[in-house]
């Protein structure tokens, strides 16, 4: 088939019938796709100009064994990296650290100092790579490691793009790897959107999450209400922080969990994108590219099960196509043998295909919104923004989304949604296929994908080379100038980005951050 004849499928069905751009009836023609309030999608044609981008969170052991995955997954058709880091990384803490033992490699790689960076990329160009860090209280860290490998690769800044999660709110109310305090997160974050308007205009400064929320047991609504919440907050900081609604909240993007309730998930989606941009325009933004709400996906993990996990795959397809046909810009897909232990490479390679499949054969990017119009899921639309709409209003009167989870609310109302729904399974009202209805006699799945103990010592022979053939004295001076910087008010991203440059771990320099602003210990 010629290229010309491929890209005609795509605009055709099988039976030969021409697809429209999109679909509207009467009352839908006032609110179109690529126009304010978005509910249709951020772009005119969606999908038919460009496809979401394929992404696979990978990352685990070394940044040697990481960077294989990633050509692996770059050799498979992935088209933007996602990086998971391991838990002391997310924590700020080096892997000699007697925090970190046991826990090395293990939810993700272990990133010490720039020189692991350099390994994790190794062979693949940041200025031809869109990259998404899942990355929060020590984001800054990472997110300068990434500059400072940039600049070693003789890459322009200004073409570099990609994502740091960088949401503390949704670690304090939902997944609990923070550092320090609200209040001095919130300046670092901002921080963040100040010196990447100015350094790396097409880099994400945040990624708003609502993904952990739902993972930690709260429902659709919850999980927009919340999140749209958290994103009001950082719009605010901002603002208070004398920056233009208008330049950097075109680099404000979201990530969303998606799950089994096909037409829910799709009318969150579209929910979304709706409020958001309501948002946005209340608080004074008037570019609509500002006032677009652009979002990654990932299946939910939640939703997978060790027993029978290839039904696992049926289940992240479903979520697939609810993120698909809601509109997202990226997608992961989740391996089927995750409910048991990292992806192995056939799971990861079968996670990646799925999208393929939707992307090239099902039909479904064929036009825009295809379930606009829908009686049903325009009703559930407006149902699921109504009532995430009461929830915003409740946080709204106790003083916006901070003073809500320093008073617990958010939390509670989480653990409640989470109980429930354990208990709708257990009594069987909620039906779990293969857990707790269609169960069979199985024995124990092979070929888990593990990670070796060794690990953390490997880590610990790195860090003590790097500290032996560095600079130390220039160290030194470095994170002084941070310490200074922190309790003087200045940005402290440039004075990140020197230490990182002379090689000061990510210990090291989240330490004196810790001395300055303390640590959070919780409720």
């Amino acid at each position: 088939m010629s290229t010309t004849d491929s890209k005609k499928t795509l605009f055709t069905t099988d039976s030969g019938i021409d697809i429209n751009r999109i679909y509207s009836t009467p009352v839908e023609l006032k609110e179109d796709a690529g126009k304010f309030p978005f509910t249709r999608g951020v772009q005119p044609d969606m999908y038919r100009g460009k496809l979401w981008t394929m992404r696979q969170y990978a990352g685990f052991s070394t940044a040697e064994e990481s960077n294989e995955r990633y050509h692996f997954l770059l050799n498979q058709g992935t088209t933007g990296l996602s990086v998971a880091f391991d838990l002391p990384t997310q924590i700020g803490y080096d892997s000699s650290h007697d925090l970190s033992d046991g826990e090395v490699g293990k939810a993700g790689v272990a990133i010490d100092s720039l020189a692991d960076m350099e390994i994790l990329f190794d062979g693949i160009e940041l200025e031809k790579i869109t990259t998404s860090m899942t990355i929060n209280a020590s984001a800054s860290v990472l997110l300068s490691m990434y500059i400072a490998l940039a600049k070693k690769q003789g890459a322009d800044l200004k073409n570099i793009s990609g994502t740091i999660q960088n949401d503390i709110l949704k670690e304090y109310a939902a997944r609990g790897t923070y550092i320090y305090p609200p209040k001095p997160s919130m300046r670092i974050i901002t921080d963040i959107f100040e010196y990447c308007s100015k350094e790396l205009p097409k880099w994400n400064t945040i990624s708003i999450s609502g993904y952990h929320i739902r993972e930690a047991g709260a429902n659709a609504v919850q999980e927009l209400a919340f999140t749209l919440a958290d994103g009001k907050a950082y719009l605010q900081a901002a603002i208070d922080k004398g920056l233009d609604i208008n330049v950097f909240a075109k680099r404000l993007s979201f990530f969303f969990n998606a799950h089994n309730n096909l037409f829910e998930e799709v009318a969150k989606f579209r929910a979304a994108r709706r409020m958001w941009a309501q948002i946005t325009k209340d608080l004074g933004a008037t570019d609509p590219r500002a006032q677009m709400l652009r979002f990654h996906t990932q299946t939910g993990g939640s939703t997978l099960t060790a027993q029978q996990p290839q039904n696992n795959i049926v289940r992240v397809t479903v979520q697939a196509l609810a993120a698909v046909m809601g509109g997202t810009q990226s997608l992961h897909t989740n391996g089927f043998d995750e409910a048991l232990a990292l992806p192995t490479e056939e799971a990861a390679r079968i996670a990646l295909r799925t999208q393929q499949v939707v992307a090239y054969e099902s039909g479904v990017p064929m036009t825009a919104d295809p379930l606009g119009g829908s009686y049903y899921v325009e009703a559930l639309t407006n149902e699921v923004e109504a009532k995430a709409w009461d929830y915003i209003r409740k946080i709204d009167e106790m003083g916006g989304a901070v003073a809500a989870i320093e008073a617990g609310y958010i939390q509670r109302e989480i653990a409640d949604s989470a109980y429930q729904y354990q208990r709708d399974i257990e009594s069987g009202d909620k039906v779990i296929v293969g857990v707790n209805k269609f169960t069979i006699e199985e024995p124990p799945f092979e070929n888990l994908f593990a990670v070796n103990d060794s690990i953390r010592q490997v880590q610990i022979d790195k860090i003590n080379k790097v500290k032996a053939t560095r600079n130390n004295e220039a160290v030194t001076v470095c994170l002084k100038n941070l310490d200074e910087a922190a309790r003087n008010g200045s940005n402290v991203m440039p004075f990140i980005l020197d230490a990182v440059e002379q090689y000061a771990t990510l210990g090291e320099i989240c330490d004196v951050m810790r001395v300055v602003f303390g640590e959070y210990t919780g409720m």
